[in-house]
């Protein structure tokens, strides 16, 4: 009788941790036969990987990591290096998220490894490659001559960039397009009549930064733009820096009429500036609570007369009747 169509018995209660080899005995398999069936080898049918991976599911099979490392010098461990002081509330959730879900029906990890502002960005890089204690790498932020994308290449370690670098060549990555999107917004933003524009860029040390910039700048010429980049402040600043060094720019450039932002955060805090400059077409909130409260009563009081309405537009104020 094929093993595969024998029917799962309960293992009994126990309280070691199921192995291979419970898996064999619940399966009726060789523990070769499952050990390669966890691993989707070819030569391994599909009913028998397909019953082998069930069983592992139904029982809480994890590998014991210690025991693959020893058999395979792996840790089955793949480690996100990220800077302490970035977005965490956006975009590196999102790519926090999107990597564990890759990796979720494989057999790695995902680990976050942290640096912080006063520390060598090297300094996990290093230890995790002395250590051991990941199979691979990715590096969330780069800049154009990294020294890490360096060393790792010397020593032949694993790894992967959320950007390009001057070593692009000989890495994998995977990156948005900056430059074309420094010219999209740019043209953008001209077709909409906009000729005083604002670039709140990232931090100039990141690779990408200069690849935005490039392609605003390239654009902002050849449609005949005045381009400015804000020196105040980044686009990975926090919010009230952003809106300070906004607010300031805005009062001595009364003629500013585009911000092409390079996150979210700067986009917000852009808002708020215009805001504070008093540049944006705002509603007259106050006037209509107090029409909705007189229109109210007069619905209640005088059924019969025609409803109050009214149509306000702040601008129409200040134009010529």
């Amino acid at each position: 009788m094929d093993p595969a169509q024998n029917e799962i018995m309960t293992p009994p209660e126990r309280s070691e941790r199921p192995t291979l080899k419970t898996i064999s005995q619940l399966s009726g398999f060789a523990v070769p036969t499952v050990s390669r069936a966890l691993k989707d080898a070819p030569d391994i049918g599909k009913s028998t990987r397909e019953t082998v991976q069930r069983i592992a599911r139904e029982i809480g099979y994890v590998p014991n990591r210690a025991g693959v490392r020893l058999k395979t010098g792996r840790t089955n461990v793949i480690s996100l290096v990220l800077s302490s002081d970035h977005d965490m509330m956006n975009h590196t959730t999102r790519l926090i998220s999107a990597i564990a879900g890759e990796l979720r029906d494989t057999d790695y990890q995902l680990i976050i490894t942290p640096y912080f502002a006063n520390e060598e960005p090297m300094k996990p890089v290093k230890y995790i490659v002395e250590s051991g204690s990941a199979d691979a790498v990715i590096l969330n932020q780069t800049e154009p001559d990294d020294a890490r994308i360096t060393y790792l290449l010397d020593r032949n370690f694993p790894f992967a960039t959320y950007a390009r670098t001057s070593a692009s060549d000989q890495h994998a990555y995977f990156d948005f397009d900056n430059e074309k999107f420094g010219r999209y917004a740019i043209r953008t933003l001209a077709n909409r009549g906009r000729r005083n524009i604002l670039l709140i860029a990232p931090p100039r040390n990141h690779n990408y930064a200069h690849l935005m910039i490039t392609g605003a700048t390239d654009a902002a010429s050849n449609l005949g733009v005045d381009l400015s980049i804000l020196e105040a402040a980044t686009s990975d600043d926090q919010t009230g820096v952003i809106q300070s060094a906004a607010t300031e720019y805005l009062r001595r450039n009364p003629t500013l009429d585009g911000i092409l932002s390079a996150s979210t955060a700067a986009a917000l805090a852009s808002v708020a500036a215009i805001e504070a400059m008093n540049r944006t077409v705002a509603e007259d909130v106050e006037r209509a609570g107090a029409f909705l409260a007189k229109a109210t009563i007069q619905a209640i009081n005088q059924p019969d007369l025609p409803p109050m309405q009214d149509l306000d537009f702040p601008l129409e104020k200040n134009e010529p009747t």
